[in-house]
């Protein structure tokens, strides 16, 4: 029984949260890649709507290939200790994904901000 209301629990939680985590990068983001894209606003949402779409697929693809286990839940406290693991490790993907992110449109925008002082 205690494994099946894990998973329940951990299916719930990792996906609210990397809906969550999606939707404020994506609405926060925006600014910033309109700025790195030099004020191009229709590509800003474009790139802003694939980074969230691959945010989607790459973490629900980790959720899903994360859920099993051979692990035996016979208590709560097993099943809370299950469940902290899985969520932890979900919680780093998606940080770590957030980051790459991050990286990568900073790179975007020194490119940018480059190309425009040449311009100048």
């Amino acid at each position: 029984m205690f494994i099946e209301v894990s998973y329940v629990v951990y299916l719930v939680v990792s996906i609210a949260m990397t809906v969550w985590v999606a939707r404020t990068l994506s609405r926060t983001g925006k600014v910033f890649l309109v700025d790195s894209f030099a004020g191009n606003e229709a590509l800003a949402d474009s790139v802003n709507h694939m980074l969230v779409v691959g945010f989607y697929l790459l973490n629900f693809g980790y959720i899903l290939l994360a859920l099993q286990t051979q692990q035996d839940l016979t208590s709560l406290r097993a099943a809370i200790e299950f469940l902290s693991k899985k969520i932890g490790l979900v919680l780093l993907v998606l940080g770590a994904l957030h980051f790459f992110n991050v990286f990568v449109i900073a790179k975007w925008r020194q490119r940018a901000v480059r190309a425009k002082e040449q311009l100048c």
